[in-house]
């Protein structure tokens, strides 16, 4: 029966900068749960500079939603990797990693060039480069930074936060279906392509992803 034939694709919530607000983190775990998601990403500035780390992906992990993270500029390493251990076995940090998820190949790499977690724009690229090398023959693909790439109209609508080279020549290199980015806050919910990705500015509400 047509009806009854389970989705193919892999169906997403994409969530950035929730900057410490456990509430919106309660409502966006309800909201995955409702819509029936099969992973939750976060794409880095889970914490306001690590003020508090409660309560943040206690809601996803009680539901028992797999959820990928990244460190952002307002998270360390050592963060995320204890967000990811205190809440295994739903939370997983995948900076530096490619993974397969429903036949889509993720790969992604955390930090900014400010902030609690700096990398540099060859550490960036390299990080992505050593992800995309574990997925690369997936069909589908998709890349998750914190920052955005340079040159597109999200960095246009912020003084204060340049996009990364690193990330731009990723896309080019590596052309995944869709990167997902936030860091600019008043990007959110931006779409813009580079070449054949949809570059997508998540942001806090979060937006499903279907591929």
């Amino acid at each position: 029966m047509v009806g009854n034939k389970k989705s193919t694709k892999l169906k997403i919530l994409a969530i950035g900068d929730l900057h410490g607000d456990s509430r919106q983190a309660s409502k966006l775990a309800e909201r995955a749960q409702k819509e029936k998601v099969d992973l939750v990403i976060l794409s880095g500035d889970i914490t306001l500079a690590e003020s508090s780390l409660d309560y943040l992906l206690g809601p996803f992990a009680k539901r028992k939603i797999e959820v990928l993270i990244i460190p952002g500029n307002h998270e360390t390493m050592a963060a995320a990797n204890f967000l990811e251990k205190a809440y295994s076995p739903y939370v997983k940090n995948i900076h530096g990693l490619g993974l397969t998820k429903k036949n889509v190949g993720i790969f992604a790499s955390g930090g900014a060039n400010i902030g609690l977690f700096q990398l540099n724009e060859k550490e960036t690229f390299d990080t992505l480069k050593k992800g995309f090398n574990k997925i690369k023959d997936i069909k589908k693909k998709i890349m998750v930074t914190h920052v955005h790439p340079s040159g597109g109209l999200m960095e246009k609508l912020t003084a204060f936060f340049p996009g990364s080279d690193a990330i731009e020549s990723a896309i080019k290199k590596f052309q995944p279906d869709i990167a997902i980015c936030s860091h600019v806050h008043e990007a959110e919910g931006m779409e813009e392509k580079i070449g054949k990705t949809r570059v997508i500015n998540v942001g806090k509400k979060g937006k499903i992803i279907e591929l």
